[in-house]
């Protein structure tokens, strides 16, 4: 990985999937901070990694992926999938603890969603509930818009209507989201992906990051 301004990184995500592929780089962070630090202070280190070590631990992530992971694209998505897109950002805007990333290829509408808190140099997290990471909270957060909740209401409640409203509401915070674009550059897990229901010809894919950065 070259260098990159971070905006996001899911400490948490990393640390999930670091753990499985490769533990020997766990132990050895675990030992060195049991020889370094009280264990208060070493619960928090370990909670929240700094600096290069953040960055030590998300590149290796991303090299399993690369190597042997799932790692598609937007249009292609595998279990995860790599993109350099033009994107909005921000707290989505009728619920601020979400932070929503939305954009376009000529195939495929994107949103990627996570928990604010992620966002480098954001305030620690202290609300309680289910992180935003996870699609039900994601999808919960974007229908605190009454436009989507409007949009999604009637459809029934069975199984392909429910991803049917999924995918629209993933289509309709895109036309939401405020600001200018940006170019990101992005590793994101998928959550949804399917057949646009609101526009003949496109996909809508939903995920949520492990990683954002700026592009100039």
């Amino acid at each position: 990985m070259s260098i990159r301004y971070y905006l996001y990184v899911s400490d948490s995500k990393v640390d999930m999937l670091l753990a499985q592929v490769d533990p020997a780089f766990t132990r050895k962070r675990t030992t060195e901070l049991s020889l370094n630090l009280t264990v208060l202070a070493g619960k928090r280190a370990s909670e929240t990694p700094e600096g290069g070590e953040r960055t030590a631990r998300l590149q290796r992530v991303v090299r399993h992926l690369e190597d042997h992971g799932d790692l598609g694209t937007v249009d292609e998505p595998g279990q995860f999938f790599w993109g350099l897109l033009p994107l909005r950002w921000g707290p989505f805007p009728t619920e601020p603890t979400l932070v929503y990333f939305g954009g376009a290829t000529e195939r495929t509408v994107l949103g990627l969603g996570g928990s604010g808190h992620h966002v480098l140099g954001a305030p620690a997290a202290t609300a309680s509930g289910m992180p935003r990471s996870l699609t039900p909270s994601l999808l919960a957060g974007l229908r605190t818009d009454p436009q989507i909740s409007a949009l999604t209401e009637a459809i029934t409640q069975e199984d392909e209507a429910q991803e049917r409203d999924a995918l629209t509401a993933v289509h309709r915070a895109n036309e939401l989201m405020p600001g200018p674009h940006q170019h990101l550059e992005f590793v994101a897990k998928r959550l949804l992906h399917g057949p646009s229901p609101t526009a003949d010809g496109l996909d809508v894919l939903l995920g949520t990051p492990l990683y954002v950065a700026l592009v100039d």
